[in-house]
């Protein structure tokens, strides 16, 4: 016994070893450390609390003042916010596509690497110490480095911050924004404030993301590991709501990304869909589907893929979920279009390598280990597949939200393969894109060589154009390649429902309706989509829009059927069965279980006449789905019903006979029209 348990801990001391000595965020990560006390949960405006506490700081008064080498460059004319998605496209309030060319600002998220004084920049990443505002505000001012980021090419910014950030009044320290005088004084929300505004003011798109809990470098075993590791789900739920309720009114801050790089603390995994409190898959469908209610309907809402789970030990199970979950349990958010899924990669970690180097190194792979063909295969299955597959309930885009590698000292034949490989991968997939990062420091052209602008602290920059940057060639390539431009049609949807452990209700006109089976679990249709397929067992659903868009009467009743009251003389379609039927001119488009068992039949009338009469479609034994039928498996393993997409659901039959447990046995399909 005594010796099972040492092996343990040896084990669990080698992956917490490994974990510390790899990340995703840049170069390899920092030592572990008990994370720093947050502010006391009273300090956080709880959502239904009778008097919330006021915000940490009040925003700016105005836009800060251009510094004098020059105001900030003029907003771009070519796109409309608010963005959506139509499939795998991003697209503004015109219609047109927006691919997401991004850069990655980091700082207010934290650059303490854990241990020692934190006013030591030794202490923090490469040295650069950001105090926890966004980097280089110290050595130039906010117009030079948006400027900056326009030359490169980009569009948008994804602006990292850190709840305790969100909650820090401390003014930051007057050096730490010598170069930009009108920040002293202010808090680091405050100078977040400041660095949106000018990044909306010139034109750039701004995807909000929480980074980190505590403002420190990540991502090891470092109390960050988790959206609820060093706060209650309660507390981030509410610091999203403050975040985006705060830009509300800044159309051009279009995408809340909802937390970095989820992976394994030193002793649990997190996982996608088991409703425990490290489940990431109903977290982030949690908080999503809040921010688009209750704060701010807008916004894209950005789920980054679970990046590590697992003992990284060498015949124990590990490696990287990426958004390999996804093609067997999506997001239906309570607004349509407004969901983009997230991945990163960099060549020195693997689909099963942690990044570590020595102890704790595992002989997998590292991405820079693969061949080119074999790198885009890896690539497709781990994250691509998502946006390169149409008509899928997971079809949505796909963000490469951080890649990147070191510059002027990188001279390893793999890592440079690697990048000239991915970025190839990223033009031939026409895929949106932000690099991590854009902003470091230099002297005398050295020092953390991974970002594509560097200042020394005289206020001297270079960039990967100045031509002794390898990356350069790529670079130009990726911004400059041609991909899908101009209108973006509209699309069919393909919606999953998946009450597995509670309400799946993901329609706004039946939320404000309230509790329509109380005690049962619930599932509806987004609103504009109607209910096209069940599956025998496990309660999930498939929505769709398909040939008939906004069905559902802009004023019409609904009906929650529990009985055959409908079912009419001469009309029985699945005899002996118990037949929850919706009434004429009504299609189904929720349904609520008790257990396994069917509870009710959510009806709705439509806006137009529909076909009566209609067909039984059994699955009780086995799939019974049109040929090629679209929207993908929606419940993996188990038997599923599907109409034809000309046909809309029109009842759900089940039987209570001895051995049966109530689950839904046909569906009844009823021509459109």
């Amino acid at each position: 016994m005594n010796g099972s348990l040492g092996t343990v801990r040896a084990v669990v001391m080698t992956a917490l070893v490994a974990l510390l000595a790899s990340t995703a965020a840049a170069i390899p990560a920092d030592a572990a450390a008990t994370a720093p006390p947050l502010p006391p949960a009273s300090t956080v405006a709880l959502p239904n609390e009778a008097a919330p506490v006021p915000p940490p700081a009040a925003p700016l008064s105005g836009p800060v003042p251009p510094h004098a080498s020059g105001p900030v460059p003029s907003a771009a004319p070519d796109w409309t916010p608010p963005l959506s998605t139509r499939g795998r496209y991003i697209v503004d309030a015109d219609g047109n596509r927006f691919k997401l060319k991004s850069g990655n600002w980091h700082g207010a998220s934290g650059t303490w690497t854990g241990t020692g004084d934190r006013e030591d920049p030794a202490n923090h990443h490469a040295g650069e110490k950001a105090d926890r505002i966004p980097l280089g505000l110290d050595r130039a001012p906010m117009s030079e480095i948006v400027a900056g980021f326009r030359e490169l090419g980009l569009n948008s910014v994804r602006l990292p911050f850190s709840n305790e950030m969100v909650h820090d009044r401390r003014p930051v320290a007057d050096a730490s924004v010598a170069a930009n005088p009108a920040l002293r004084g202010r808090t680091p929300l405050q100078v977040y404030d400041a660095v949106v505004a000018a990044l909306t003011g010139a034109g750039l798109a701004v995807i909000l993301n929480n980074h980190t809990n505590t403002t420190r470098w990540c991502c090891g075993v470092d109390g960050n590991e988790r959206w609820n590791a060093s706060r209650a789900d309660a507390e981030w739920e509410a610091d999203w709501l403050f975040m985006t309720r705060r830009y509300r009114h800044e159309p051009r801050v279009v995408g809340a990304d909802l937390y970095n790089e989820v992976r394994r603390s030193v002793w649990d995994d997190p996982n996608w869909g088991l409703g425990d409190r490290h489940d990431w898959f109903a977290a982030s469908q949690r908080v999503g589907d809040r921010i688009l209610q209750e704060a701010n309907p807008a916004l894209l809402i950005v789920v980054e893929g679970i990046n590590w789970t697992g003992v990284p030990v060498d015949g124990l199970p590990h490696g990287r979920p990426t958004l390999e979950p996804v093609q067997r349990l999506s997001h239906t958010l309570v607004r349509s279009g407004k969901l983009v899924y997230s991945a990163h990669f960099y060549d020195y970690t693997g689909p099963h390598h942690t990044g570590a180097t020595g102890v704790g190194e595992t002989s997998d792979n590292r991405y820079r280990d693969f061949g080119r063909d074999e790198l885009f295969d890896v690539l497709d299955r781990q994250a691509f597949y998502v946006s390169g597959q149409a008509g899928r309930h997971f079809t949505a885009p796909v963000w490469i939200s951080e890649f990147g590698i070191g510059g002027r000292d990188e001279h390893g034949e793999k890592p440079r393969a690697w990048f000239e490989n991915f970025v190839d991968h990223l033009i031939a997939r026409d895929a949106d894109f932000a690099y991590w990062p854009m902003v470091g420091w230099h002297e005398d052209r050295e020092g953390n060589g991974w970002a594509l602008l560097h200042w020394d602290s005289a206020g001297r920059r270079i960039g990967v154009f100045d031509g002794d940057d390898w990356r350069a060639g790529a670079w130009s390539r990726l911004v400059a390649a041609e991909g899908r431009t101009g209108p973006v049609p509209s699309t069919d949807r393909w919606s999953m429902l998946g009450p597995d452990h509670g309400d799946f209700v993901q329609s706004l006109r039946m939320r404000a309706a309230g509790d329509w089976d109380v005690g049962a679990r619930k599932a509806a249709c987004p609103d504009g989509q109607r209910l096209a397929g069940l599956a025998h067992t496990g309660g999930r659903g498939l929505c769709t829009d398909v040939a008939a868009r906004d069905l559902w009467a802009p004023d019409g009743p609904y009906e929650v059927v529990r009985d055959e009251r409908h079912v009419r003389p001469g009309g029985d379609w699945a005899s002996g069965y118990t037949k929850l039927q919706c009434p004429t001119d009504h299609f189904l488009t929720g349904y609520s279980v008790r257990g396994a068992a069917v509870s009710a039949a959510l009806c709705v009338a439509a806006r137009t006449p529909l076909g009566s009469g209609g067909r039984t479609v059994w699955f009780d034994r086995g799939d019974n789905r049109p040929p090629e039928a679209r929207g993908g498996d929606f419940a993996y393993g188990r038997f599923k019903g599907q109409c034809a997409d000309d046909e809309y659901a029109a009842g759900i039959a089940y039987t209570g006979r001895v051995g049966s447990s109530r689950t839904p046995d046909a569906l009844l399909c009823r021509k459109l029209g």
